[in-house]
């Protein structure tokens, strides 16, 4: 599976890294409901919350240039907008929508607050200098599972530029504007009927092939069911969302990295990972899986995060091979 690792730029998207600008963080404007909170440790919103950005263009995240980070999202309330920004020390919050008080209510769990990073030992020099230059890293834990396994279906056995692609098309196309001040450049993403009702035309032109639509339209049928998993450990979580034909130990792994926030619900099956987790732990740039989970055992329980440290270090095999092409069977 091609993952989200853009082989061009050599750049490791799925360390996960967003920029946000040090702004001032300035009041957003009136209707919302506040929340401030403070971080018991360094707190790198970029970090944190890039794992939930699907590409530059992404219809549901914004980071704007007052250094704030917004979200849209739909919570079992209705859909809701986050705006998330530094406040001196603490982290302020503003909220719109019917979905506003859960996402107040979520903000230290989205923020990582869940997350100990003090239980990981790094046991290789490499992850050793990433994890020390990053002491703000922290895991997100949204506690929405749809909103992050609908566009990771997308990522299926495609590039990532032609899923984020599908993704921002749908999501306008289907979804709606989101609570509060952005309006019309924020976007909330459908939910489960208008998935379900979305036709096969409006599939193929978002370049979503009847594999993966097919899934989507199986896993919107169980919405309920699946939102369940947020709550459960890991191996119950995977073998709900993999009890849904088309989702395997890929797709569900990389759901709940960010809806259960695990620190070690370590990616397999992907195109990628295993050569870069090898090459930069050892040399092998043609490692399998086996020889992936091989190298991360060490890290038993903490495997995800480790692997994103080794990602967000940068050191990646050589290409020596065509890229991926790019496919568009809206196209056709």
């Amino acid at each position: 599976m091609a993952g989200r690792f853009d082989p061009l730029t050599r750049a490791a998207v799925r360390g996960g890294r967003t920029d946000v600008p040090a702004g001032p963080g300035s009041t957003a404007g009136a209707g919302a409901k506040e929340r401030d909170w403070t971080p018991e440790g360094p707190l790198d919103l970029g970090l944190v919350l890039g794992p939930l950005r699907r590409g530059a263009h992404d219809p549901t995240f914004r980071a704007t240039p007052d250094g704030s980070v917004w979200r849209a999202s739909r919570t079992p309330e209705g859909p809701g907008t986050l705006r998330v920004s530094r406040a001196g020390t603490g982290i302020r919050a503003e909220a719109w929508g019917p979905g506003a008080d859960r996402l107040l209510e979520g903000l230290p769990a989205l923020l990582g607050a869940g997350d100990d990073p003090a239980a990981f030992v790094p046991r290789h020099r490499l992850v050793h200098a990433s994890h020390r230059s990053r002491p703000g890293l922290r895991l997100t834990r949204t506690g929405l599972v749809l909103e992050s396994l609908i566009p990771t279906v997308l990522e299926q056995k495609v590039t990532a530029e032609e899923a984020y692609r599908a993704w921002r098309r749908l999501v306008r196309q289907y979804g709606e504007p989101a609570p509060g001040p952005l309006g019309q450049d924020l976007y909330v993403m459908p939910e489960p009927r208008t998935w379900a009702l979305i036709p096969s035309w409006d599939w193929h032109r978002a370049g979503v092939d009847a594999k993966r639509s097919g899934t989507i339209l199986r896993a919107v049928r169980v919405a309920e069911r699946l939102e369940e998993a947020a709550a459960m450990d890991l191996p119950q979580a995977a073998r709900r969302l993999e009890a849904v034909p088309g989702i395997g130990p890929w797709t569900s792994a990389e759901t709940l990295q960010r809806s259960n926030g695990h620190p070690d619900a370590v990616t397999t099956g992907d195109l990628h990972l295993p050569g870069i987790i090898g090459f930069a732990l050892a040399g092998d740039r043609d490692a399998d899986d086996a020889a992936m989970l091989e190298l991360l055992a060490p890290y038993a329980g903490q495997r995800h995060r480790a692997a994103r440290l080794v990602l967000l270090a940068g050191r990646t095999p050589p290409r020596r091979t065509p890229r991926m092409p790019r496919g568009d069977i809206g196209r056709l």
